[in-house]
């Protein structure tokens, strides 16, 4: 009877345990942070704004009947129609395709500011935590002098004596981007110095791993949450540089066109001519507040200790 038992017993299917009630899968680190990126509504508003600008400045252009550069000879400052969308300038060129390519070269100036600040503020600020002494001193001299300086003066007056013509923008991405990364380098600075006291670091040290590679493959790895945030910022703000410079005519030049332009161009006649104004003007808010708002939620998302993210689980 025993055996029988026994075999009735091994006969039976296995039962698999029951999961413990609240017991959740565990999820990844990257995981985390889309979960929590994309609790925030504002963020995810902001990312398909920000797409949905990026791809009308790329492939708007063709999809329209003018170019930036043609003149109309029957449309002199015409108001927006059926022929002309959203109007004509007093020159007989297209506000919408002005809008379009200007809207594509403020992005692109954000871009590059951004990568090139960031960039900067990056190598600045570990190279002056991990080397420290003389190094370190002479980093912090140079970030005190700049942020001291009187930038959009100073940028002003360099690009008014700079080239002209369409290359004229280049000159001020790189000005943009020299007078934009101290504070963002003294902040990793404060990073990197923690970071180079870990095991890990020491034991490149031992290894014989030189400096910048250390810096490159142990530091800078280890702070690239703030890095993330820190150029996607600074593409709003870059962005807002180049606007209100080029309102005063100091940045971008004819026969280029940006928003900044556009809406110095406009403001002279914005009682009259309200076109002008009206459509460059939507596009620099929609374009900073959401890329502002693609960068509050990376903040929050990357930072475990910020409540806008929600809860991790």
């Amino acid at each position: 009877m025993t055996e029988n038992l026994l075999e009735t017993a091994s006969e039976r299917p296995v039962e698999e345990p029951l999961p413990i009630e609240g017991e959740s899968k565990r999820l990844t680190r990257r995981q985390l942070i889309i979960r929590r990126f994309l609790r925030n509504r504002t963020a995810v508003v902001g990312v398909f704004t920000l797409v949905a600008l990026i791809i009308l400045a790329l492939i708007g252009p063709n999809l329209i009947n003018w170019t930036y550069d043609y003149v109309d000879r029957r449309a002199y400052l015409k108001p927006p129609s059926d022929r002309h969308w959203l109007g004509t300038t007093q020159g007989g060129r297209d506000m919408l395709a002005l809008t379009l390519r200007g809207l594509r070269k403020s992005l692109l100036i954000g871009l590059l500011v951004a990568i090139l600040s960031t960039s900067i503020a990056a190598i600045v600020g570990s190279f002056a935590a991990y080397f420290g002494g003389w190094f370190e001193r002479v980093a912090l001299w140079v970030t005190d002098l700049l942020l001291v300086i009187p930038a959009f003066l100073l940028i002003a007056v360099m690009t008014t004596g700079g080239p002209k013509g369409a290359q004229a923008w280049i000159l001020l991405v790189v000005l943009l981007a020299a007078f934009g990364w101290m504070l963002s380098a003294r902040v990793v600075r404060s990073l990197s110095l923690s970071v180079k006291e870990r095991e890990y670091v020491h034991a490149a040290k031992f290894m014989g791993l030189s400096s910048p590679l250390t810096i490159t493959r142990h530091i800078l790895p280890n702070i690239s949450s703030l890095l993330i945030i820190d150029a996607t910022l600074n593409v709003g703000g870059a962005i807002l540089a180049e606007t209100g410079l080029s309102f005063f005519g100091f940045g971008v030049q004819s026969p280029d066109t940006s928003l900044g332009t556009l809406l110095g161009d406009g403001a002279r006649q914005v009682n009259s001519f309200p076109w002008l104004f009206v459509g460059p003007a939507i596009a620099v808010v929609l374009l900073v507040l959401s890329v502002n708002a693609v960068g509050d939620g990376l903040r929050d998302a990357l930072d475990p200790t910020s409540a806008s993210g929600g809860s991790a689980r």
